[in-house]
């Protein structure tokens, strides 16, 4: 989305009841998030943004957040993250340094990751001593990422999951999710978001529809049975590979 598109498409969330925003610098919209963020109490809001790897240092990091902070036109970030580790240009510890200043500086209330494996996050914990408080990871029933979930529970480590309704897939077509939603009286989207609330998952779905926006937020008046969570998740590896952060990022 482009500025006007999130500026409306954030004012309509808040509207409907969300309150953890996110953002990225490589978006380009942090101006039009910022925007909409000030219709509600800044102390209400959860707002997240992620920077690229040209900022990869300690002093790139503040660089970063003061450019995301002035574009969003807030005093301080409820969560910051690494957009991609690019473990090619090998600085992201650097990165981790210059965040984990940033959180002590109280500019930051909370730091972490987005796009890292296990090996990634291992390596920021062995050197620095700090584990990412969350890491922002391509999740959804063709995606479980189940042993990084692992990884992230036995570190403390919240699972955020990005295209949580698997985008470029047909999951919310798969009969298996059809039958489980027609079960419970639910859409596609409702079924699969709740599979992942369920498993102690952050989602963060994208949407400038207000109905689609209400719907994907009215997750948590139901559950799931253990049967319909294991046959959610025998869906894992049946799409396109998720993008592989050893050879993507910028």
């Amino acid at each position: 989305m482009n500025d006007e598109e999130a500026e409306r498409a954030v004012a309509q969330a808040l509207e409907v009841g969300y309150r953890l925003i996110d953002t990225a610098e490589n978006y380009r919209n942090e101006v039009g998030v910022g925007r909409a963020i000030r219709t509600a109490p800044r102390d209400e809001v959860f707002v997240t943004s992620k920077f690229n790897k040209r900022w990869h240092s300690v002093d790139g990091v503040r660089t970063a957040f003061e450019a995301s902070a002035e574009k969003l036109q807030v005093e301080y970030l409820d969560l910051l993250l690494i957009h991609w580790p690019n473990p090619d240009q090998d600085q992201y510890v650097d990165a981790w340094q210059g965040l984990i200043e940033l959180r002590d500086s109280g500019l930051v209330r909370a730091i972490g990751t987005s796009n890292f494996k296990p090996a990634h996050l291992q390596r920021l914990i062995d050197e620095t001593g700090v584990a990412p408080e969350v890491n922002q990871v391509q999740l959804s029933p063709v995606w479980a990422k189940a042993a990084e979930r692992k990884f992230h529970a036995r570190h403390g480590i919240v699972t955020e999951a990005w295209s949580p309704l698997g985008k470029g897939t047909d999951l919310l077509e798969h009969p298996a999710v059809q039958e489980i939603a027609k079960v419970h009286g639910r859409t596609p989207g409702q079924v699969v978001l709740r599979w992942e609330t369920q498993q102690d998952v952050v989602p963060i779905p994208k949407s400038a529809n207000r109905a689609r926006l209400e719907q994907n937020l009215n997750i948590f008046d139901f559950d799931l049975t253990d049967a319909d969570l294991a046959a959610l998740s025998a869906l894992d590896g049946t799409a396109r590979p998720a993008a592989d952060s050893d050879r993507f990022g910028h």
